[in-house]
Protein backbone atom coordinates (compact mmCIF):
# COMPACT_ATOMS: atom_id res chain seq x y z
CA UNK A 1 0.00 0.00 0.00
CA UNK A 2 0.98 3.66 -0.98
CA UNK A 3 1.11 6.33 1.78
CA UNK A 4 1.31 9.65 0.64
CA UNK A 5 3.07 12.82 2.21
CA UNK A 6 1.76 15.91 -0.04
CA UNK A 7 3.43 19.28 -0.19
CA UNK A 8 1.59 21.81 2.35
CA UNK A 9 -0.06 24.49 0.22
CA UNK A 10 -1.78 26.39 2.39
CA UNK A 11 -0.38 29.92 2.74
CA UNK A 12 2.18 29.99 5.91
CA UNK A 13 1.87 26.12 6.60
CA UNK A 14 5.32 24.78 7.37
CA UNK A 15 4.48 21.77 9.19
CA UNK A 16 4.32 17.99 7.64
CA UNK A 17 2.87 15.10 8.27
CA UNK A 18 5.71 12.97 8.86
CA UNK A 19 9.22 13.28 9.93
CA UNK A 20 11.98 10.61 9.35
CA UNK A 21 11.38 9.01 12.17
CA UNK A 22 7.66 8.21 12.10
CA UNK A 23 8.35 7.29 8.29
CA UNK A 24 10.54 4.35 9.84
CA UNK A 25 7.39 3.60 11.83
CA UNK A 26 4.78 3.60 8.92
CA UNK A 27 7.26 1.18 6.92
CA UNK A 28 7.10 -0.86 9.77
CA UNK A 29 3.37 -1.35 9.06
CA UNK A 30 3.97 -2.43 5.37
CA UNK A 31 3.40 0.94 3.94
CA UNK A 32 5.70 2.31 1.07
CA UNK A 33 6.06 5.88 1.90
CA UNK A 34 5.82 8.41 -1.28
CA UNK A 35 7.19 12.06 0.01
CA UNK A 36 6.47 14.55 -2.43
CA UNK A 37 9.72 16.59 -2.79
CA UNK A 38 10.46 19.60 -0.58
CA UNK A 39 7.98 18.55 1.66
CA UNK A 40 9.70 18.55 5.28
CA UNK A 41 12.21 21.37 4.13
CA UNK A 42 10.07 24.45 6.28
CA UNK A 43 10.21 22.17 9.05
CA UNK A 44 13.76 21.41 9.03
CA UNK A 45 13.38 17.99 7.15
CA UNK A 46 15.15 18.08 3.58
CA UNK A 47 14.21 15.09 1.09
CA UNK A 48 17.65 13.42 1.60
CA UNK A 49 16.95 12.48 5.54
CA UNK A 50 13.35 11.02 3.97
CA UNK A 51 15.19 8.88 1.24
CA UNK A 52 18.00 7.72 4.48
CA UNK A 53 14.62 6.70 6.52
CA UNK A 54 13.48 4.34 3.45
CA UNK A 55 10.83 6.80 1.60
CA UNK A 56 10.37 7.55 -2.02
CA UNK A 57 10.40 11.09 -3.13
CA UNK A 58 8.45 12.00 -6.36
CA UNK A 59 8.27 15.37 -7.80
CA UNK A 60 4.88 15.79 -7.54
CA UNK A 61 2.30 13.52 -5.34
CA UNK A 62 -0.42 11.83 -7.76
CA UNK A 63 -3.23 11.23 -5.94
CA UNK A 64 -4.80 8.91 -7.63
CA UNK A 65 -1.82 6.69 -7.45
CA UNK A 66 -2.08 6.41 -4.03
CA UNK A 67 -3.86 4.24 -1.13
CA UNK A 68 -3.39 6.56 1.91
CA UNK A 69 -3.22 10.64 2.27
CA UNK A 70 -1.32 12.02 5.36
CA UNK A 71 -1.91 15.37 5.64
CA UNK A 72 -1.83 18.63 7.90
CA UNK A 73 -4.18 21.46 6.82
CA UNK A 74 -7.55 20.37 5.37
CA UNK A 75 -7.41 19.06 1.61
CA UNK A 76 -9.01 21.43 -0.91
CA UNK A 77 -12.02 19.85 -2.56
CA UNK A 78 -10.55 19.05 -5.78
CA UNK A 79 -7.61 17.14 -4.35
CA UNK A 80 -10.72 15.20 -2.38
CA UNK A 81 -11.95 13.71 -5.64
CA UNK A 82 -9.39 12.93 -7.13
CA UNK A 83 -8.45 10.43 -5.03
CA UNK A 84 -9.61 6.80 -5.67
CA UNK A 85 -12.61 5.31 -4.05
CA UNK A 86 -11.70 3.32 -1.47
CA UNK A 87 -8.92 5.70 -0.17
CA UNK A 88 -7.92 6.57 3.09
CA UNK A 89 -7.28 10.46 4.24
CA UNK A 90 -5.55 11.01 7.73
CA UNK A 91 -5.30 14.86 8.87
CA UNK A 92 -6.54 17.50 10.47
CA UNK A 93 -10.13 18.46 8.52
CA UNK A 94 -11.85 21.22 10.13
CA UNK A 95 -15.83 19.75 8.94
CA UNK A 96 -17.88 22.38 10.30
CA UNK A 97 -15.49 25.01 8.09
CA UNK A 98 -14.89 22.64 5.15
CA UNK A 99 -18.18 21.51 3.77
CA UNK A 100 -17.07 21.79 0.13
CA UNK A 101 -14.15 18.91 1.01
CA UNK A 102 -16.09 16.85 3.41
CA UNK A 103 -19.05 16.45 0.60
CA UNK A 104 -16.17 15.60 -1.99
CA UNK A 105 -14.69 13.10 0.20
CA UNK A 106 -18.24 11.70 0.85
CA UNK A 107 -18.66 11.65 -3.37
CA UNK A 108 -15.40 10.03 -4.16
CA UNK A 109 -15.98 7.03 -1.47
CA UNK A 110 -12.99 7.86 0.30
CA UNK A 111 -12.76 6.99 3.63
CA UNK A 112 -11.54 10.40 5.85
CA UNK A 113 -10.34 10.73 9.54
CA UNK A 114 -9.85 14.00 11.23
CA UNK A 115 -7.73 14.31 14.08
CA UNK A 116 -10.04 16.86 15.36
CA UNK A 117 -12.46 14.16 16.19
CA UNK A 118 -10.39 11.16 17.97
CA UNK A 119 -11.91 10.62 21.38
CA UNK A 120 -10.94 12.65 24.31
CA UNK A 121 -9.68 9.17 26.21
CA UNK A 122 -6.72 8.21 27.60
CA UNK A 123 -6.07 5.19 24.99
CA UNK A 124 -6.33 8.18 22.63
CA UNK A 125 -3.83 10.43 23.59
CA UNK A 126 -1.39 9.51 21.70
CA UNK A 127 -3.51 10.61 18.44
CA UNK A 128 -4.50 14.04 19.71
CA UNK A 129 -3.62 16.07 17.17
CA UNK A 130 -5.69 19.22 19.03
CA UNK A 131 -3.69 18.88 22.18
CA UNK A 132 -0.39 18.54 20.56
CA UNK A 133 -0.72 21.76 18.87
CA UNK A 134 -2.00 23.14 21.13
CA UNK A 135 1.13 22.57 23.25
CA UNK A 136 2.77 24.44 20.81
CA UNK A 137 0.78 27.52 20.36
CA UNK A 138 0.66 28.09 24.05
CA UNK A 139 4.43 28.24 24.18
CA UNK A 140 4.27 30.50 21.06
CA UNK A 141 1.95 32.99 22.33
CA UNK A 142 4.21 33.59 25.43
CA UNK A 143 7.37 33.94 23.29
CA UNK A 144 5.20 36.64 21.10
CA UNK A 145 4.07 38.64 24.40
CA UNK A 146 7.67 38.68 25.42
CA UNK A 147 9.27 40.03 22.75
CA UNK A 148 6.73 42.61 22.34
CA UNK A 149 6.80 43.50 26.09
CA UNK A 150 8.83 46.81 26.94
CA UNK A 151 9.85 45.41 30.08
CA UNK A 152 11.27 41.99 31.90
CA UNK A 153 8.87 39.38 32.42
CA UNK A 154 11.23 37.90 36.06
CA UNK A 155 11.97 39.83 39.01
CA UNK A 156 15.32 41.38 39.13
CA UNK A 157 16.96 42.70 42.13
CA UNK A 158 19.61 45.15 41.31
CA UNK A 159 22.43 48.14 42.69
CA UNK A 160 20.15 50.54 40.38
CA UNK A 161 17.03 49.21 41.82
CA UNK A 162 14.60 46.55 41.78
CA UNK A 163 12.46 45.84 38.83
CA UNK A 164 8.81 44.16 39.88
CA UNK A 165 7.63 41.32 37.53
CA UNK A 166 5.49 41.02 35.08
CA UNK A 167 2.09 40.51 35.69
CA UNK A 168 0.49 37.80 33.44
CA UNK A 169 -3.03 36.76 32.50
CA UNK A 170 -4.06 33.91 30.93
CA UNK A 171 -7.45 33.87 29.41
CA UNK A 172 -8.33 29.90 29.11
CA UNK A 173 -6.96 26.79 30.40
CA UNK A 174 -6.98 23.83 28.48
CA UNK A 175 -3.68 22.18 27.22
CA UNK A 176 -2.47 25.93 25.54
CA UNK A 177 -3.44 28.07 28.16
CA UNK A 178 -1.74 25.36 30.83
CA UNK A 179 1.39 25.92 28.83
CA UNK A 180 1.30 29.58 28.35
CA UNK A 181 0.92 29.78 32.09
CA UNK A 182 4.19 27.50 32.50
CA UNK A 183 6.04 29.24 30.27
CA UNK A 184 5.31 32.62 31.72
CA UNK A 185 5.72 30.95 35.14
CA UNK A 186 9.37 29.73 34.11
CA UNK A 187 10.21 33.33 32.51
CA UNK A 188 9.87 34.46 36.16
CA UNK A 189 5.99 36.30 35.25
CA UNK A 190 3.80 36.57 38.12
CA UNK A 191 0.71 34.82 36.49
CA UNK A 192 -2.88 34.34 37.06
CA UNK A 193 -5.29 32.33 34.97
CA UNK A 194 -9.47 32.25 34.27
CA UNK A 195 -11.24 29.04 33.06
CA UNK A 196 -15.20 28.96 33.08
CA UNK A 197 -14.85 24.58 33.79
CA UNK A 198 -14.28 24.14 38.01
CA UNK A 199 -11.79 21.68 37.03
CA UNK A 200 -9.18 23.87 35.87
CA UNK A 201 -8.56 25.44 39.17
CA UNK A 202 -6.38 22.68 40.16
CA UNK A 203 -4.55 22.29 36.94
CA UNK A 204 -3.47 26.45 36.61
CA UNK A 205 -1.96 25.43 40.42
CA UNK A 206 -0.04 22.95 39.21
CA UNK A 207 1.59 25.29 36.94
CA UNK A 208 2.19 27.81 39.05
CA UNK A 209 -0.21 29.80 38.78
CA UNK A 210 -2.52 31.49 40.66
CA UNK A 211 -6.37 31.24 39.76
CA UNK A 212 -8.71 34.04 39.73
CA UNK A 213 -12.38 32.19 40.39
CA UNK A 214 -15.21 34.73 39.67
CA UNK A 215 -19.20 34.43 40.47
CA UNK A 216 -20.08 32.25 37.36
CA UNK A 217 -22.42 29.51 36.47
CA UNK A 218 -20.10 26.55 35.62
CA UNK A 219 -19.66 25.93 31.52
CA UNK A 220 -17.85 21.93 31.60
CA UNK A 221 -19.15 20.10 28.47
CA UNK A 222 -18.32 16.27 27.03
CA UNK A 223 -14.29 15.40 27.39
CA UNK A 224 -13.55 18.18 29.11
CA UNK A 225 -14.46 20.79 26.84
CA UNK A 226 -15.47 24.51 27.60
CA UNK A 227 -19.14 24.78 26.61
CA UNK A 228 -20.33 28.19 25.21
CA UNK A 229 -21.63 30.49 28.14
CA UNK A 230 -25.52 32.06 27.80
CA UNK A 231 -25.56 35.85 26.46
CA UNK A 232 -26.47 37.31 30.19
CA UNK A 233 -23.46 35.20 31.37
CA UNK A 234 -20.99 36.12 28.94
CA UNK A 235 -21.71 40.06 29.62
CA UNK A 236 -21.49 39.01 33.36
CA UNK A 237 -17.81 37.39 32.69
CA UNK A 238 -16.31 40.26 30.78
CA UNK A 239 -17.58 42.62 34.01
CA UNK A 240 -15.91 40.41 36.29
CA UNK A 241 -12.73 39.96 34.30
CA UNK A 242 -12.02 43.95 33.63
CA UNK A 243 -10.62 44.88 36.48
CA UNK A 244 -8.28 41.83 36.51
CA UNK A 245 -7.39 42.70 32.62
CA UNK A 246 -6.41 46.21 33.61
CA UNK A 247 -4.10 45.63 36.04
CA UNK A 248 -2.07 43.31 33.80
CA UNK A 249 0.96 43.66 31.91
CA UNK A 250 0.27 40.93 29.41
CA UNK A 251 -2.84 39.22 28.60
CA UNK A 252 -3.23 35.84 26.54
CA UNK A 253 -6.17 34.23 25.56
CA UNK A 254 -6.79 30.88 24.51
CA UNK A 255 -10.55 29.83 24.85
CA UNK A 256 -12.22 27.67 22.32
CA UNK A 257 -15.25 25.69 21.80
CA UNK A 258 -15.34 23.28 19.51
CA UNK A 259 -17.26 23.49 16.55
CA UNK A 260 -17.99 26.98 17.44
CA UNK A 261 -16.43 30.64 16.75
CA UNK A 262 -14.35 31.63 19.46
CA UNK A 263 -15.85 33.29 22.40
CA UNK A 264 -16.12 37.33 23.21
CA UNK A 265 -14.01 37.42 26.51
CA UNK A 266 -12.60 41.21 26.17
CA UNK A 267 -13.79 44.15 24.83
CA UNK A 268 -12.07 47.07 22.47
CA UNK A 269 -12.95 48.89 26.30
CA UNK A 270 -11.41 46.22 28.30
CA UNK A 271 -7.98 46.53 26.41
CA UNK A 272 -8.07 50.76 26.74
CA UNK A 273 -8.60 50.18 30.17
CA UNK A 274 -4.99 48.81 30.76
CA UNK A 275 -1.22 50.52 31.14
CA UNK A 276 0.49 51.85 28.06
CA UNK A 277 2.95 49.36 26.74
CA UNK A 278 0.80 46.24 27.83
CA UNK A 279 0.33 43.63 25.43
CA UNK A 280 -2.63 41.35 24.34
CA UNK A 281 -2.23 38.17 22.36
CA UNK A 282 -5.74 36.04 21.19
CA UNK A 283 -4.85 32.57 20.36
CA UNK A 284 -7.90 32.42 18.87
CA UNK A 285 -7.89 35.46 16.39
CA UNK A 286 -7.89 32.76 13.53
CA UNK A 287 -11.56 31.32 14.83
CA UNK A 288 -12.76 34.70 15.31
CA UNK A 289 -11.11 35.28 18.44
CA UNK A 290 -11.36 36.25 21.65
CA UNK A 291 -10.40 39.81 21.87
CA UNK A 292 -13.06 42.33 20.12
CA UNK A 293 -10.81 43.78 17.11
CA UNK A 294 -7.93 41.34 16.58
CA UNK A 295 -7.06 39.83 12.97
CA UNK A 296 -5.01 36.92 12.79
CA UNK A 297 -1.64 38.31 11.93
CA UNK A 298 -1.94 41.55 12.45
CA UNK A 299 -0.28 43.80 15.28
CA UNK A 300 -2.97 46.72 16.47
CA UNK A 301 -1.92 49.97 18.21
CA UNK A 302 -5.16 50.02 20.63
CA UNK A 303 -5.28 53.57 22.69
CA UNK A 304 -5.86 53.53 25.87
CA UNK A 305 -8.49 55.18 27.79
CA UNK A 306 -6.73 58.05 29.41
CA UNK A 307 -4.47 58.82 26.75
CA UNK A 308 -0.91 58.11 27.10
CA UNK A 309 -0.13 55.65 24.68
CA UNK A 310 -1.07 52.42 23.66
CA UNK A 311 -1.70 48.78 24.12
CA UNK A 312 -0.95 45.96 21.37
CA UNK A 313 -3.18 43.53 20.69
CA UNK A 314 -1.51 40.62 18.53
CA UNK A 315 -4.03 38.54 16.87
CA UNK A 316 -1.53 35.00 16.21
CA UNK A 317 -2.00 33.29 12.74
CA UNK A 318 -0.42 29.82 12.75
CA UNK A 319 1.45 29.21 15.75
CA UNK A 320 2.02 25.84 15.54
CA UNK A 321 3.69 26.43 11.93
CA UNK A 322 5.90 29.06 13.44
CA UNK A 323 7.61 26.31 15.28
CA UNK A 324 7.15 23.80 12.64
CA UNK A 325 9.83 21.37 13.86
CA UNK A 326 8.63 20.40 17.24
CA UNK A 327 4.78 20.65 16.22
CA UNK A 328 5.72 18.33 13.26
CA UNK A 329 7.36 16.32 15.08
CA UNK A 330 4.58 15.47 17.10
CA UNK A 331 1.86 16.27 14.97
CA UNK A 332 3.28 13.09 12.32
CA UNK A 333 3.34 10.86 15.84
CA UNK A 334 -0.73 11.97 16.12
CA UNK A 335 -0.70 10.58 12.56
CA UNK A 336 1.13 7.55 12.78
CA UNK A 337 -0.24 6.44 16.03
CA UNK A 338 -3.71 6.37 14.46
CA UNK A 339 -2.32 4.65 11.19
CA UNK A 340 -1.36 1.82 13.39
CA UNK A 341 -5.14 0.93 14.58
CA UNK A 342 -6.05 1.33 10.38
CA UNK A 343 -3.43 -0.99 9.30
CA UNK A 344 -3.36 -4.74 10.12
CA UNK A 345 -1.03 -7.03 8.14
CA UNK A 346 0.00 -4.50 5.35
CA UNK A 347 -3.39 -3.74 4.54
CA UNK A 348 -5.90 -1.47 5.60
CA UNK A 349 -9.01 -2.59 7.95
CA UNK A 350 -10.55 -0.02 9.75
CA UNK A 351 -12.07 -1.60 12.98
CA UNK A 352 -15.29 0.54 13.20
CA UNK A 353 -16.44 -1.10 16.57
CA UNK A 354 -13.04 0.18 18.11
CA UNK A 355 -14.32 3.64 19.70
CA UNK A 356 -10.99 5.75 18.56
CA UNK A 357 -11.72 4.54 14.68
CA UNK A 358 -15.33 5.12 14.95
CA UNK A 359 -15.23 8.30 16.64
CA UNK A 360 -12.11 10.00 14.60
CA UNK A 361 -14.30 8.98 11.34
CA UNK A 362 -15.58 11.64 9.01
CA UNK A 363 -16.24 9.82 5.80
CA UNK A 364 -16.85 6.49 4.63
CA UNK A 365 -18.31 4.34 1.83
CA UNK A 366 -19.96 7.50 0.40
CA UNK A 367 -21.82 8.63 3.69
CA UNK A 368 -20.90 11.93 6.20
CA UNK A 369 -20.43 9.12 9.51
CA UNK A 370 -20.05 12.71 11.98
CA UNK A 371 -23.61 13.80 12.48
CA UNK A 372 -22.80 17.15 13.64
CA UNK A 373 -21.38 17.72 9.99
CA UNK A 374 -23.92 15.80 8.34
CA UNK A 375 -26.52 17.84 9.94
CA UNK A 376 -24.57 21.16 8.53
CA UNK A 377 -24.65 19.36 4.65
CA UNK A 378 -28.04 18.95 4.96
CA UNK A 379 -28.92 22.59 6.44
CA UNK A 380 -26.57 23.87 2.85
CA UNK A 381 -28.24 21.89 1.15
CA UNK A 382 -31.53 22.51 1.99
CA UNK A 383 -30.56 26.35 1.94
CA UNK A 384 -29.22 26.05 -1.80
CA UNK A 385 -32.47 24.31 -2.83
CA UNK A 386 -34.69 26.99 -1.30
CA UNK A 387 -32.19 29.75 -3.11
CA UNK A 388 -33.08 27.45 -6.48
CA UNK A 389 -36.92 27.76 -6.15
CA UNK A 390 -36.93 31.27 -5.82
Amino acid sequence: MKLGIPRERREGERRVAATPDTVKQLAGMGLEVLVEAGAGEAAGHPDLDYRQAGAAIVPQLDPRAIDVLAHVRPLDPNMAAALPRGAVTVGLASPSSELPTVQALADAGVTSFALELVPRISRAQSMDALSSQALVAGYRCVLEAAIRLPRFFPLYMTAAGTVPPARVLVLGAGVAGLQAIGTAKRLGARVFANDIRPASADEVASMGGTFIRLDLETAEAAGGYARQLSSDAGTRQRQLLAPHVAQADVLITTAAVPGRPAPLLVTREMVQGMRTGSVVVDLAAESGGNVEGSVPGQDIPIPTADGTGTVTLVGLKDPASAMASDASRLYAKNVANLLSLLVRDSALTPNFDDEVVAGACLTHDGAVRHQPTAALLAERAAATAREGAL
